[in-house]
């Protein structure tokens, strides 16, 4: 071994006793008589002295420079009284080096770790930013996630079994990555968006309790919480309802947070519909430690002549409703117009608004330009149902449903970090109830989760009379406003499966093209089954702090989908393209590259 000791294991019991360390000059401090080099490595910080009396060892430590790989031998000993560092593991003691080996140098760094840089250029030398210990701690954190869920699985009977990469593309909600097949010209494998039909397929073979940590593959635009590549704890089990599966995973996340973090969550988790969440918090996935709710009114602008609030509140598509932020009649002018801005970014055309200055004074106490519109009796009945206060605002949303959904349900997210009004830390939720189907721009039925989910409804012929009125067995794990799992109880008839795929436009032909395998699997003893999958990347962005799942992926995609390390996407030979019978066409990209 290089090495005889990490740089957590030097301390006070290793004095005046000789190691040997390996890593990386952190830091070199040359205060004239002594020079003094911050070994880093892996497991933390050493400090290392280096005495002008011994002139070899003095004459390399002067050569040393940031970043130098190092091999350093020595004795440890009692730092000097003051110059202890509680903040490290090796704080109370130095290594008095007696040999220093330099085993690689490095040229100038693109960007010091101890300052900081662009993204782009911390992804470009994503080694290097690794090299920082916050960023390291993260993936460290991540390992212990991971070795947590595969021992609590193991003991349960679960079985570790790793399923296709290269598959059958099939309509899962998003666009697949093709992967081109040589030796089937005109053919194409697909990437996984999930291993959903094979852990299926794994529960009809009596398999019984399947796990895998497992990448997945979607096509589709990212922001901070997406990646086109990522990974997922996937399990299944046979024989099992909704409330097996919940119980299971709450008791998973509840070991996870105590064993990692030390935190305690609250249990049993609270269960919400679908319907309420949306709402009170115009969102599936709300943050429980934001207080500001949505309040549906209406019922109480139906009669109103003003068409804002009047043709919303007449039609059962749409909604309008108010959110009452406390204590902020305050709020400049030029405030309201970021926040009118914010929620056109969601589709808003406006973003109306009653400042309550005075609740006491009645009409003359309050702020608005769309007073002028509203009868007096109206007002108050809006004022005492969000059970406004003096010094408070209410905003209101008037259009489609989904439109008031996602604008104000963004809103709220955001005042309430604007306003740092959070409640407590963890906040965990099951979302159940979902609806099945969900119409699409075209009007075609889709499936809400995915079309494999279980209806609550088990008549084929009531599902496929009355798709838009049917549930779903699906259910969702939300912690602190993120999704963290989703899954659901799945479909194990055939003729049900079969006629949700027609709901959702799929020809018996497509059906048979696409699916075939599954249904005849269906009908050869298919057990009841349900699962769940969690996205490990985001729970370990939430265990650690981050904003930004790429902040705990080794080698992670910007927000294009691009590779700065690699220049990933990247064009390929002639040959490449002829042995697998393609061609492609420029597309006008500044590169010069073919696409």
């Amino acid at each position: 071994m290089m090495r005889s000791h990490t740089g957590n294991q030097v301390n006070v019991t290793l004095l005046e006793k000789p190691v040997t360390l390996c890593g990386w000059v952190y830091r070199r401090r040359d205060h004239g008589g002594l020079i003094f080099i911050d070994l880093r490595d892996r497991f933390g910080l050493v400090q290392v002295v280096c005495n002008p009396a011994q002139a070899n060892v003095f004459s390399i430590a002067q050569t040393l420079r940031n970043e130098y790989v190092v091999q350093i031998q020595g004795k440890v000993r009692v730092r000097p009284a003051g110059t202890q560092n509680p903040h490290i593991a090796s704080g109370e003691v130095e290594v008095v080096a007696e040999t220093i080996t330099v085993l690689n140098k490095s040229i100038p760094l693109p960007f010091q770790l101890d300052e900081s840089a662009g993204e782009e250029t911390c992804l470009r030398y994503r080694y290097l930013d690794l090299r920082r210990p916050e960023r390291a701690s993260r993936l460290i954190l991540r390992t212990k996630i991971i070795r947590l869920i595969r021992h609590f699985l193991d003991e349960r009977d679960f079985l570790d079994i790793e399923t296709p990469i290269l598959t059958k593309s099939t309509p899962e909600g998003a666009r697949d990555y093709l992967v081109p097949s040589r030796t089937y010209p005109g053919h194409f494998f697909a990437l996984p968006q999930s291993p959903q039909i094979f852990k299926e397929l794994l529960m009809i073979a009596g398999l019984d309790r399947y796990y895998q940590i497992v990448r997945c593959f979607r096509d589709e635009d990212l922001r901070a919480d997406r990646q086109p590549e990522f990974t997922q704890l996937d399990l299944e089990m046979s024989f099992i309802s909704e409330k097996d599966v919940q119980e299971l995973m709450e008791t998973m996340i509840c070991h996870l947070f105590k064993e990692i973090l030390d935190v305690t969550l609250p249990t049993p988790f609270p269960h919400l519909h679908y319907q309420e969440a949306m709402q009170r918090f115009g969102s599936d996935r709300p943050d429980l430690r934001n207080p500001l709710e949505l309040t549906e009114i209406s019922d109480l602008l139906r009669d109103v002549e003003f068409k804002v609030f009047h043709e919303p509140a007449q039609n059962p598509h749409c909604r309008v409703a108010a959110l009452r932020l406390p204590q902020a009649a305050d709020l400049s002018r030029t405030a309201i117009d970021e926040y009118t801005h914010y929620v056109s970014l969601y589709g808003a055309k406006g973003l109306a608004y009653i400042k309550v200055n005075d609740r006491q004074a009645g009409l003359p106490g309050l702020q608005s330009p769309i007073l002028k519109f509203l009868p007096e009796p109206i007002i108050e009945m809006v004022l005492n149902r969000t059970k406004a206060q003096s010094g408070d605002i209410i905003f209101f949303g008037a259009d489609k449903a989904k439109i008031v959904n996602e604008s104000l349900g963004a809103l709220r997210d955001r005042l309430c970090a604007d306003k740092q009004l959070y409640q407590g830390s963890w906040k965990p939720i099951w979302i159940t109830d979902f609806p099945m189907f969900e119409r699409e721009g075209t009007g075609q039925w889709q499936a809400l989760h995915h079309p494999f989910t279980a209806p609550q409804e088990t008549d084929p012929h009531n599902l496929a009379t009355n798709p838009g009125l049917v549930l779903a067995r699906a259910y969702d794990m939300v912690l602190n406003g993120s999704e963290i799992g989703g899954g659901s109880i799945r479909i194990s008839d055939a003729h049900l499966q079969k006629t949700v795929f027609e709901i959702v436009g799929l020809s018996s032909e497509q059906t048979q093209q696409q699916f075939g395998h599954l249904l005849t699997a269906l009908q050869l003893g298919c057990p009841p089954m349900g699962g769940i999958a969690f996205g490990l990347d985001r729970l370990a962005m939430l265990m650690t702090g981050s904003s930004s799942i790429r902040d705990v992926i080794a080698f992670p995609k910007t927000q294009t989908a691009h590779c700065p390390l690699t220049n990933a996407p990247s064009a390929v030979t002639p040959d490449q393209l002829r042995e697998l019978g393609l061609r492609v066409t420029k597309t006008g990209r500044d590169d010069g590259q073919s696409q």
